[in-house]
């Protein structure tokens, strides 16, 4: 289990925090007002596939925010991802239907969401779905979650829970290894 969180940290780490950084840091100076960053590094994190992946990083390391009130912000951010996910998943798939260029993209996505996500769903229900959001990769984060609550039927609110938690639990171990303690190395 232990190898298996690293390699998610390692790959992780490695996908998004550079392409993040890159692309994203491009538009604020990091002497921008302390109001400008926050706001930026909200929308990096309601942006899917980076959220806190991303936002935890670039805080800490970019702009030299504190490293526990950069965690409880961009952690309560990205919570709020899910109920927002389960108010407009029916205009979701209306744009699904109507767009075609989304459509197609979003029913692929929603394919290999629940390739990837039915396993630990039908086996271990709410515990799956908690660690499945709680791993730190691309495409397992608030989103992800709540999209796949809504396409297996779980309950909204334990659903939530879930989504939470795993947010929780992701958010720590990218707060872990940005700040170093656990270390990240590449063989």
């Amino acid at each position: 289990m232990k190898k298996l969180i690293k390699i998610a940290i390692i790959s992780a780490i490695i996908i998004i925090v550079p392409v993040t950084v890159k692309a994203l840091t491009l538009q604020i100076p990091k002497e921008s007002s302390q109001i400008k960053i926050w706001f930026y590094l909200f929308i990096v994190t309601f942006f899917p596939a980076v959220e806190l992946r991303g936002a935890i990083p670039l805080a800490v390391l970019l702009y030299k925010e504190p490293v526990l009130f950069s965690f409880v912000v961009i952690t309560a951010a990205n919570i709020l991802i899910t109920p927002l996910v389960f108010l407009f998943w029916n205009f979701i798939l209306l744009l699904a239907r109507k767009i075609k260029p989304f459509g197609i993209f979003f029913n692929k996505y929603i394919v290999g969401l629940q390739k990837r996500a039915k396993p630990l769903v039908d086996k271990y229900g709410f515990w799956g779905l908690l660690i499945f959001v709680a791993i730190p990769l691309p495409g397992t984060g608030a989103y992800s979650g709540a999209l796949i609550a809504e396409i297996f039927g779980m309950n909204k609110w334990k659903a939530f829970f879930a989504v939470s938690l795993g947010i929780i639990g992701a958010s720590i171990i990218v707060t872990l290894a940005v700040t170093g303690i656990i270390p990240l190395k590449i063989k």
